[in-house]
């Protein structure tokens, strides 16, 4: 019963237990739950976790890549600043995912200057020993680094650095897979890293218009295989509400200073994902007040023509949890982890890269 990857772990006997309650606890009918992490995907792929589920449970992955999300137009309006000769700082994952046409790496071939940092505070040092070269940073993310652009903003960086803000918000893009009517969902596993930060409070109205169950699910197997349960228990007994399984990081009011500067910095915008529509309510931009921040503003980008997938690829579909990433005709043909065709197969936290590392479930 318990994967090959699992015979090691140090929590054998108890997956070996959930395993047994989760299949006590299965309808007769197909059930189907959506986690929307990145880390979510590589735990459940690594240590084979769909192939000690029911047959009749399918865990899917929905949004939950940040730079997968981020728009073909959002790259290439960074990509169009660099050709401009403005210094770019961006987080390594993104540095090759996909625009239009060419990614921010294939830009610093050409000569831009695109440098990949760890951290904003590092960005903002690049400008202050550079004072005379404008520099932008790419601020990617979920809610989960949104708060370390905030506290940037509020530390007044100088004057010659900005930032092309592509921060998207998770309850929204929950709210629209369940809204659009694409497929069912029977229950969402929510993202811990995100769910430290804003807590379990957002994701209550979910539950309670589509009455459907979620659990906020650490990052262990035995995390993972409990989120589960947990959801499958909350089918057998009628219940639609969101419960915490990684409660030792996960507060239900969540992380009210984080949440504070985030407030301060940013307002709700709505805005496009790569592979959604516009999503109401679930991006960040800038406060009018923080405007001279706003790249988009100083320097007047602006892209109107973009195409957000290439020929063939699905990774749109992969993202609104439709999909596997092996039902993509280019997965792992023309597409591959070394020559990546879509978003999805570019960072560690890509669906796509993760099926291919660690094989198709």
């Amino acid at each position: 019963m318990v994967s090959a990857l699992l015979e090691k772990y140090r929590d054998k006997e108890l997956v070996t237990k959930i395993v047994s309650a989760v299949r006590e606890l299965m309808p007769s009918r197909h059930v189907k739950f959506v986690h929307v992490c990145g880390s979510h995907e590589q735990t459940i792929a690594r240590f084979g976790l769909r192939s000690l589920l029911p047959d009749n449970l399918e865990v899917f992955s929905g949004p939950g890549c940040p730079v997968c999300c981020t728009p073909a137009a959002e790259i290439d309006e960074a990509i169009e600043l660099a050709r401009q000769g403005i210094l770019i700082t961006t987080f390594g994952d993104m540095f090759r995912v996909p625009g239009t046409k060419n990614s921010l790496a294939m830009a610093k071939t050409d000569g831009a200057d695109v440098r990949i940092v760890y951290g904003v505070a590092d960005a903002v040092e690049i400008a202050r020993r550079n004072p005379k070269q404008e520099v932008v940073h790419v601020a990617i993310g979920f809610e989960t680094t949104a708060p370390s652009t905030a506290a940037e903003v509020l530390r007044k960086p100088p004057e010659n650095f900005s930032f092309l803000t592509c921060h998207r918000l998770i309850p929204p893009a929950m709210e629209f897979l369940l809204a659009s009517g694409e497929t069912t969902i029977d229950g969402f596993i929510c993202p811990g890293h995100v769910s430290t930060v804003i807590g379990s409070k957002p994701y209550e109205s979910l539950s309670e218009h589509y009455k459907v169950p979620q659990v906020i699910a650490g990052f262990e197997p035995v995390d993972v295989l409990l989120g589960i349960w947990m959801l499958l228990k909350q089918l057998r007994g009628g219940r639609h509400e969101v419960e915490i399984e990684y409660t030792r990081s996960v507060r239900p009011e969540g992380n009210l200073i984080a949440q504070e500067k985030m407030q301060k910095v940013f307002e709700v915008v709505d805005k496009r994902w790569r592979g959604f529509p516009v999503v109401p309510s679930s991006a960040f931009e800038l406060r009018r007040e923080f405007r001279n921040y706003d790249a988009r503003k100083k320097f007047g980008v602006q892209v109107k023509d973009f195409v957000e997938f290439a020929e063939g690829c699905r990774c749109g579909e992969v993202l609104r949890g439709l999909i596997y990433p092996s039902e993509c005709p280019l997965f792992g043909k023309a597409c591959t982890q070394e020559h990546p065709v879509g978003p999805c197969a570019v960072t560690s936290e890509g669906a796509c890269n993760v099926a291919m590392k660690h094989g198709k479930f």
